[in-house]
Order: structure tokens, then sequence, then C-alpha cells
């Protein structure tokens, strides 16, 4: 990839050769269509799409364009990306083939759905570590169930049990 220090993505794009440019458009608008939710930005250098998180990546390269969804992604479709080129988090696309552009946006929209199904979970937790359910469980220790009031009333008489020893 050449190095490229665009500010957005149409800069971006417009590094490339028209043919490539023409193949990061196609790319661009299948994300947006995908996911209309989702910001644009540049990040690690490359164009990314933001919902909750990075989204996707994609850029362009003189024999491909680079696809990154994150390893959930790649692993969810790995039987539908088996006839490209693959690594743990990112997909090559050969410039001189079509773009899968239905595969592209199932993956897309999968993303999505992992993303907010995120930001669900990030909730539950926040509202379970909030100030008032901490107040809540520091006043259920204060009084402590009966398991404890006991095991306290048991230490106590140990503690009055050995000054009398002594």
């Amino acid at each position: 990839m050449l190095r490229i220090n665009a500010t957005n993505i149409d800069e971006f794009i417009a590094a490339f050769p028209p043919a490539t440019q023409e193949k990061l458009r196609k790319m661009r608008e299948t994300i947006r269509k995908a996911a209309p939710a989702a910001t644009e930005e540049i990040k690690y250098g490359i164009p990314t799409f933001v919902l909750n998180g990075n989204l996707v990546h994609f850029a362009g390269y003189q024999h491909h364009i680079g696809f990154y969804p994150a390893p959930s992604g790649i692993v969810e479709f790995r039987k539908e990306l088996a006839p490209y080129e693959s690594a743990k988090g990112s997909v090559k696309f050969p410039l001189d083939k079509p773009l899968p552009l239905s595969l592209i946006s199932q993956i897309v929209k999968f993303r999505v759905a992992e993303n907010m199904a995120k930001r669900s979970k990030l909730k539950e937790v926040k509202k379970a570590a909030s100030p008032s359910a901490t107040a809540k469980a520091l006043a259920k220790k204060k009084t402590g169930s009966k398991v404890n009031k006991r095991a306290k009333a048991t230490k106590g008489k140990k503690t009055v049990a050995r000054k009398r020893a002594k």
C-alpha cells in the first residue's frame, strides 16, 4: 500500500489509479448501505467505519483491496471467503476480479449486530457497576447475611474464650 496521509476517505481513494478508485468507491458505498448509522474515519491510516467501536476497515493495494472485518467476521463467513486469501482478521479481494459486494454487505451487517450486542452488554455491566448498585451491595455487606452474623458471633466468642484462658 502506498503511504497515504489522508484526512478523510475521499482523499484516501483519490490517491489510487482510476480502476482501483472505482472498486474502493463501491466498497465504501456497500459498507454505507449495510451500516447507515456508522461514521467514517481514517484510523491506522486506512478508511474505517465506526459504530460502537471499529466496525470494519478497508484499503487499496497494488493488486488487491484489503477488507478488515475483525477476526469474528472472517470466522463467521469462512466458507464464503474460501476463494479469497485471508488471515485472522483480513481478506484480500483481487483487483482483477469483481468485488463480492453481497458478501461484503452480509459481513458488515454481521459486524453491526455484533457491535450492537457488545454495546448492550456494556450497558448492563455499567448499570451493575453504577454507584447505586455499589451502594446496595455495600449496605447488604454491612448488614450481612445470617452466615456472616454467625461467623462474627462465633469469632467474638472465641476471642472471649481466649481471654478467659489467659
